[in-house]
């Protein structure tokens, strides 16, 4: 009888694995498909027939580096130089614009400032949709909303949530399609001065000028832990896909990157001024700058930057206003296009420059440069790589070291346009 028992589990337990094999194979078909469909409408667009076996593969391969975190598409000799007669520029801060986030969709840009506000902008139209007012300070407890400056939004994957970290050391969460205040978080000791989200997730990791990053879950809006080991103001933070956070620590001279489930740090040297900004390209590669003027490129096995550029906007602003050279220098802000080797940077000198990484990531050439007047606080691209949107203000995010009137405080839009194939 046992015999018998014996056999029909057996056979239950060959069954389900026999599903489980037919689970994988029957998505591994549904995928594979979903790459031809995509591919056969390209090819219907350009006018090809039929399906490009050779584009589907390279798809495969490209989607395996870019799990593997090495994924690195050559897309940055394709643009072509933007006009400053095409940036479009949205006016609705009263003081300097410190933060940016796009939706997930490309369709709208929020945008926070030292005048406490936050505005969601329609990109298409330039369109004001909805403004969060900021209030007193002091009113704390009955305003909702922002009552100290602005310093960095964060937006979900799944475009749930908009997160804003505040001078007065709170973090508020909102609804971006009604823009409504859905919780605060209180707990960092200093400004928080950064906001990101693991992508696809929850998962929430602030920075501060308390030396700290702490991490939230969204769905209970709770808090979850606290990551020592800075030793000066933590002045930004990224995240991609895995359980990890990129952070620079201003003037401790490091960038780290967090392994939440690792308990454990990568520590990173190599600039010799504050380290100001940071930003993920892929998950083993990274990209920051400095307010001693350079630009590095970095490999998550290596220590040292793979790639350090001295005097990336080595000239002075020419716009009348008197700063020393090394003011004028100071990188302010990066982003990366995800994946790509396209990258850009921005700095006190009132200019925005777009960099091709190099094969390995071990070079970073210079293609173009826009001129903008006044500090880049913040920049980030379109996912699609469409354009790029920086936040420019009469002064830095930080402080008033020094005040550019004749800069306006606004949000631009720069169209990224591809070369088209003669």
């Amino acid at each position: 009888m046992g015999k018998v028992n014996g056999n029909k589990e057996d056979s239950e337990s060959e069954s389900e694995e026999e599903t489980a094999q037919e689970k994988r194979l029957r998505l591994t078909k549904e995928y594979l498909q979903q790459i031809e469909f995509e591919e056969a409408d390209k090819n219907e667009v350009d006018g090809v027939d039929g399906v490009d076996r050779d584009a589907i593969s390279h798809r495969l391969r490209e989607d395996v580096l870019e799990q593997a975190g090495k994924l690195q598409r050559k897309v940055a000799q394709d643009y072509e130089r933007p006009l400053l007669a095409d940036v479009r520029v949205f006016r609705g801060h009263k003081l300097s614009v410190t933060c940016l986030v796009i939706s997930p969709d490309n369709l709208h840009v929020f945008s926070g400032s030292k005048d406490c506000s936050i505005i969601k902008w329609e990109v298409s139209t330039g369109k004001k949709l909805f403004v969060i007012r900021g209030g007193k300070k002091g009113t704390e407890e009955t305003h909702k909303g922002p009552t100290d400056h602005v310093l960095c939004l964060a937006m979900s994957s799944d475009g749930r949530f908009l997160v804003s970290g505040c001078m007065n050391k709170l973090i508020h969460v909102w609804n971006p399609t009604t823009c409504e205040l859905v919780h605060t978080f209180k707990g960092h000791r200093g400004p928080v001065s950064g906001v990101t989200f693991r992508k696809g997730s929850s998962q929430l990791f602030s920075a501060s000028h308390d030396r700290s990053v702490k991490i939230w879950n969204m769905d209970e809006m709770a808090y979850v832990e606290t990551l020592f080991g800075h030793q000066d103001d933590v002045t930004s933070i990224d995240a991609m896909n895995r359980e990890r956070a990129l952070t620079s620590g201003g003037r401790d001279g490091s960038a780290r990157i967090w392994k939440v489930i690792e308990e454990s740090q990568l520590i990173f040297h190599g600039h010799t001024g504050s380290i100001d900004c940071v930003r993920l390209i892929n998950e083993e590669h990274f990209l920051s700058g400095s307010d001693d003027g350079s630009l590095a490129l970095w490999g998550v096995m290596k220590k040292k930057p793979l790639k350090l550029v001295k005097n990336a906007h080595a000239e002075s602003p020419g716009n009348g206003c008197q700063v020393t050279t090394d003011e004028a220098k100071w990188i302010s802000a990066v982003a990366a296009l995800q994946n790509t080797d396209l990258v850009a940077s921005g700095s006190r000198d009132g200019s925005l420059r777009l960099w091709q990484c190099g094969e390995d990531f071990k070079s970073l050439t210079p293609l173009f440069k826009i001129p903008l007047l006044g500090v880049v606080n913040d920049l980030h691209f379109a996912s699609d790589g469409s354009f790029l949107v920086a936040g420019v203000g009469q002064e830095h995010k930080l402080g008033r070291w020094w005040r550019l009137k004749e800069a306006k405080n606004c949000v631009c839009i720069v169209p990224l346009a591809k070369r088209t194939s003669r």
